[in-house]
């Protein structure tokens, strides 16, 4: 078990990955609001909170509920951030700075909870970082106006970064999967009304195909949020964060450019190599710490 984090952050990166591929196709083909996306997703967590809840017990007691709540609303709450964020300024600036967030878990779990890697894992931590980046580097052009939106990035960087942070803290403080998650979607579905109001959606006329099309893709993102915790479960927080969100990128940008069958440019070809071999330096980074403590 000592490794079953690789598992977990495995199946991380294809569902992300494959959710990152598709879920702009409701903007695209029906016009699908933002804000109703974010309700769709909030109301999919149901699905694999049920299902973990069916395998294991759920944790009564206010830690539980305090660690919970502090992670799904970071998550939550950082989410509709981004959208607002999004109406104020552009993507390709946007995206950047909020990719840096495992940076903060990296640091915060090194602070407070002593997590250490070898000198090959810090490289491994570095390029994967810095694949982040370049996959949320988006073209653009047009004129930026004020910056507004700055301070609204950098608070869900921090909320996300956190986030990550909070669910390895709770492992540590014993609180199980079931119940991190049960509080996780509670927070989710308790701001769909803010994302509503904040929103002010309309709806369209093809409003059932895109919500069901919209449930089949948030799906993918809710499950893969419920590996996440299990992989911070049994992984350091310093491994887990920046190899899930460097590789789940790389399934997303190989499964966009299959669909429009093209080939990767110069810098998204670097990206992949990045994120693959900061990856790998991670991986045997943790499995040597696992020989050096066995021994």
């Amino acid at each position: 078990m000592r490794r079953a984090w690789i598992v977990y952050t495995g199946l991380v990166v294809v569902l992300w990955g494959c959710w990152g591929a598709w879920s702009a196709l409701p903007a695209e083909r029906y016009g699908y609001p933002d804000s109703l996306i974010y309700s769709v997703w909030a109301v999919t967590m149901i699905v694999p909170c049920a299902g973990s809840m069916w395998f294991d017990a759920f944790q009564r007691g206010r830690k539980g509920v305090g660690y919970g709540l502090l992670i799904g609303l970071t998550g939550a709450g950082g989410q509709l951030l981004l959208f607002a964020s999004l109406t104020m300024g552009p993507a390709f600036l946007i995206f950047p700075i909020i990719a840096l967030s495992p940076a903060v878990t990296v640091l915060l779990a090194t602070c407070f909870l002593g997590e250490r890697t070898t000198a090959s894992g810090w490289v491994g931590v570095m390029l994967a970082l810095v694949a982040i980046v370049i996959f949320a580097l988006n073209d653009g052009t047009g004129k930026v106006a004020g910056i507004g939106w700055l301070p609204l990035a950098i608070v869900v960087c921090f909320c996300w970064g956190v986030q990550a942070f909070l669910m390895k803290c709770a492992s540590v403080a014993g609180i199980n999967d079931t119940t991190v998650f049960f509080w996780m979607t509670v927070s989710a579905l308790l701001l769909i009304p803010v994302a509503l109001l904040v929103g002010r959606p309309t709806l369209g006329p093809h409003l059932v195909h895109a919500t069901a099309l919209t449930a089949g893709i948030q799906l993918l993102n809710a499950v893969g949020a419920l590996f996440l915790v299990m992989a911070f479960r049994h992984g350091r927080a310093i491994v887990v964060s920046p190899a899930a969100n460097s590789l789940a990128p790389v399934v997303t940008v190989v499964l966009s450019l299959a669909m429009y069958a093209v080939m990767p440019s110069l810098v998204t070809a670097l990206g992949i190599a990045s994120a693959i071999v900061g990856s790998t330096l991670l991986i045997r980074s943790d499995v040597c710490a696992s020989v050096g403590t066995a021994k």
